[in-house]
Order: C-alpha cells, then sequence, then structure tokens
C-alpha cells in the first residue's frame, strides 16, 4: 500500500468524474471548441474542482497539456509579487506547440490578498490573448467583483450518498477489501460529501488490515459515533449533566476529538434529536456561541460542559 489512494484513482477524464454531471456537461463543450473564458471553480473541498480543472486541459491540449499548463497554490504565496512574478512571466509567453493558449491554475484563490487579486484582475485582461485562468476556491465570495465579472462561474456541491458510496466501492474492489455495511455508511457520514477525505479514512482504515466495520472507522477518523454524541445529548436535556459530562469524556479521550469536532457532531445531531422546535432552536443558538468561543480561543473542556449544563438546566426546567 504505497500508493495514495486519491491521486492513484483520480480521475483522468471529465467522464469519470462523479457527483458533478451539470459542471461537467459545460466543461466537455469547451473541450470541442478548443476554446474557453477564464473559469472560477467554487465549492466545498473534496468534490472535484481540481480533478475536472486537470481533466479539462488534458482533453484540450492532449500530450501537450504539461507545456501549457501552470498550477499555483495561492495559499502557499499569496501576496502581490507571485502575481507580478510568477503568474505574470508565465502568461505573457506565448503556447507551445499546437496549443491556441496557456493554463494557469490557480488552486485555493479566496486566499489571495485584496492588492493580488487587483493584481491578478489586471493580468488576467491583459494577456487573455494567450492565457486563460482557472481559479478555484472554496468560498466565492472571497474573490472580488472584478474578477468574477471576468469569469465563468462553476459552482461545485458535495457529493451525495450514491455517489461517494460508487466510487468507494470502485477502490474497495480494486484494492480486494472488505467492508461491512455499517462500514461504509460510517464512511459516508464522516465524509459529508467530501470524496477525498472519505478515500483517505478508508486507506488509514484498510491500512489496519482486517475487516473495516464502523469502529474502525470512527476510531481512525478521530470521529465520534453518531449514536454517542445523540445519547450525550439526550441525556443532558433529561436533565442529568454528570452522566453527560462522562460522555463527553468517552469522546475527549477514547477518540481524541478537538473541541471543534464534537461542537460539529453536536450541530449535525441536534436536528436528529426528538426534541420541540423552539428548543432547538435554542440548543442552536448556544451551539453556534460555543463554537464561536472556540475559535477564539476560549477552554474546550469548559466551553463544552458550559453548553453540556446549560442542556441540563433547560432539561430540568421542562421537567417542573
Amino acid at each position: 500500500m504505497n500508493d495514495v489512494w486519491v491521486e492513484k484513482y483520480r480521475p483522468k477524464k471529465l467522464d469519470e468524474v462523479v457527483g458533478q454531471e451539470g459542471v461537467i456537461e459545460r466543461l466537455k463543450s469547451y473541450v470541442g471548441s478548443r476554446n474557453m473564458p477564464h473559469l472560477m471553480f467554487a465549492g466545498p473541498a473534496g468534490t472535484g474542482k481540481t480533478t475536472s480543472a486537470i481533466a479539462l486541459v488534458k482533453e484540450m491540449f492532449g500530450e501537450d497539456w504539461k507545456l501549457n499548463f501552470h498550477e499555483l497554490n495561492a495559499s502557499d504565496e499569496r501576496g502581490i509579487d507571485v502575481v507580478r512574478k510568477n503568474i505574470k512571466d508565465f502568461a505573457r509567453t506565448a503556447p507551445i506547440a499546437d496549443t491556441p493558449f496557456k493554463v494557469i491554475f490557480l488552486d485555493e484563490a479566496d486566499a489571495l490578498t485584496s492588492d493580488a487579486q487587483a493584481a491578478l484582475r489586471r493580468t488576467m485582461e491583459k494577456y487573455t490573448n494567450t492565457c486563460r485562468f482557472i481559479l478555484s476556491c472554496n468560498y466565492s465570495s472571497k474573490i472580488i467583483d472584478p474578477i468574477q465579472s471576468r469569469c465563468a462561474v462553476f459552482r461545485f456541491r458535495p457529493l451525495n450518498e450514491d455517489d461517494v458510496k460508487k466510487y468507494l466501492g470502485r477502490i474497495i474492489k480494486e484494492e480486494k477489501l472488505k467492508v461491512t455495511d455499517d462500514g461504509m455508511d460510517a464512511l459516508i457520514y464522516v465524509a459529508e460529501g467530501d470524496l477525498r477525505k472519505a478515500t483517505n479514512i478508508l486507506q488509514v482504515s484498510a491500512s489496519l488490515g482486517g475487516e473495516i466495520d464502523q469502529e474502525v472507522v470512527y476510531k481512525t477518523s478521530a470521529t465520534g459515533k453518531p449514536a454517542q454524541v445523540k445519547e450525550m445529548l439526550e441525556v443532558a436535556l433529561g436533565g442529568e449533566f454528570m452522566p453527560a459530562r462522562n460522555l463527553l469524556d468517552t469522546l475527549l479521550i477514547n477518540y481524541g476529538l478537538s473541541g471543534e469536532d464534537i461542537i460539529r457532531q453536536v450541530h449535525r445531531t441536534a436536528f436528529d434529536i426528538d426534541i420541540d422546535e423552539l428548543l432547538r432552536v435554542r440548543l442552536l443558538e448556544k451551539i453556534g456561541e460555543t463554537e464561536f468561543r472556540l475559535i477564539e480561543g476560549s477552554n474546550v473542556r469548559i466551553q463544552i460542559e458550559a453548553l453540556l449544563a446549560y442542556m441540563a438546566m433547560v432539561g430540568q426546567q421542562g421537567r417542573r
């Protein structure tokens, strides 16, 4: 198992990209015409943005694609200098071989500073005859409007359960793995529509050897079992603080979860428990407040125990 499965099983063609049928159909029209505008791929991580960009250029340029493709990660070099030097130097030179233009793929473009984006805007405009840009970002709102207006925007959505299951099924078959039904359900739950995350967790689980079930998946992914998180909330809302606190200890110690991990799972589980809608609203408001405090650097245990204490107080008031 020396291969990294994310790369080993990365789709090589646009038709192999799963879960983004509408986007792929539009991209294939560019391949047929061998022409395209500047593009912006926006959406959550692990949904196929980078894969689609590389597959598009491969199909458009054939064997010469590497000579006319330049990939940069804006989170590594996010200042104005990288735009003025690296990007500009590549964009201003003529394409190599029988290709109409070069392509610069700028990953995590939303990490660029405002000055860098302003410089990029001018570069995109000036060298459009020799170069096209593909910008990839998680949050399109962080890209300035002048750049957005110069791009055709493609929005990638999180993959649904069937798409994740289909993709993982291909890897499981190729690698001859044994995955139980509850193990597959756990992989889909943990992935949350992120195919890269699902593939990495599957590989880590497989490295332990033996059958892959939900217990293996949750432990290797540092994720608490949904049933345990649900039990913790139900116990707290039942007015019993100390038993809920003990269940919290299990999640923090046995699964090694961070405070943010627990809060995210608490948020997901808040929609699965059977409680009054008004109480759910109050609970979600408190969860949001706790998450903000954790991000600001507050003590994890104190904040989450305070959340459980609030639930217990609300539960005791409801029983009076």
